[in-house]
């Protein structure tokens, strides 16, 4: 009975003392506990990072960079002076070799080459004949290239880098001129005028072209930003931020000549002449602001 009493009263004398360290206990498991969840805001360093988001290859800027110049290349105007400057460059060496043959024909008709003759000059005949009917065709053909209109290309204009400021503008632009289209071939066949259609055609054509010609402009000054020293870039991210307000106030006039158009289709017979009206109101100030990029650039 002895032992057990002893027993028992050193039980409760370490129970006793594991009760006074619990104050202990509880901060340790606390630091241990921040360790792995540390507060909202403060970075873990023995939890691993979360695996970054999963880059496509549009948003690579080569890759986007690449498929603009591949764009560009695979474009019928720049096949067609391509097409010229070979064209050209073969004429030229047709005549040089025609000369050439001419030169060596006289050379040896009159002796100054060899012992002279007719019989010594017809292989320098014959080269120019060659040679001249080569360049002969070569000259048809350049005529011919430069006689060639190239058809008005249905492909959209490739857009802008997925970091560039002028992406979403361009994007925006390009739905744009798909609704405006489709409008305005419903109104070319109600009872329209023709030539409203076709100067709000013409107009939207003009701005859209000058619309990208300013994003071209903001993506030549984000280059030179880039390349730029940290002390200049803060000026010409200015600059970009300027030629994106202006992208921006050409698309809402732009959405101004749709919203026009849209009335006008929606109008139908009834209320045609107000819904005219404020269609060719739409192009003139959408001619404007044409003339003003266009100015601009």
């Amino acid at each position: 009975m002895g032992s057990g009493r002893r027993d028992f009263g050193e039980f409760g004398a370490k129970l006793e003392k594991h009760l006074e360290r619990l104050p202990d206990y509880a901060q340790r498991a606390q630091e241990k506990l921040q360790r792995y969840f540390p507060p909202e805001g403060e970075q873990n360093p023995l939890r691993r990072p979360a695996p970054p988001r999963a880059v496509t290859i549009t948003d690579v800027p080569v890759f986007a960079e690449a498929r603009s110049r591949w764009a560009r290349w695979n474009a019928p105007e720049a096949k067609l002076e391509r097409r010229k400057r070979r064209a050209s460059r073969t004429l030229t060496l047709w005549i040089v070799l025609t000369l050439l043959c001419v030169l060596y024909a006289v050379f040896t008709g009159f002796g100054l080459v060899g012992a002279g003759g007719l019989g010594e000059a017809a292989g320098g005949i014959a080269g120019a004949v060659v040679f001249g009917a080569l360049g002969v065709r070569s000259g048809l053909r350049l005529r011919q290239l430069n006689r060639t209109e190239l058809p008005a290309s249905s492909t959209p204009p490739p857009l802008p880098g997925p970091n560039s400021a002028a992406r979403r503008p361009m994007e925006r632009l390009a739905e744009c001129e798909a609704s405006l289209a489709e409008l305005l071939r419903q109104l070319s066949e109600s009872v329209v005028p023709d030539i409203s259609v076709e100067d709000a055609r013409a107009t939207a054509a003009e701005a859209a072209s000058a619309l990208r010609a300013l994003a071209g402009r903001v993506q030549a000054i984000e280059r030179a930003r880039n390349s730029a020293p940290a002390g200049e870039r803060k000026a010409l991210e200015a600059a970009i931020r300027t030629l994106r307000e202006q992208l921006d106030d050409g698309l809402d006039s732009y959405g101004a000549l749709i919203a026009a158009a849209g009335h006008a289709v929606a109008a139908g017979g009834s209320g045609l002449q107000p819904s005219k009206d404020a269609l060719t109101d739409a192009t003139d100030r959408l001619a404007g602001l044409a003339i003003a990029l266009r100015e601009l650039s």
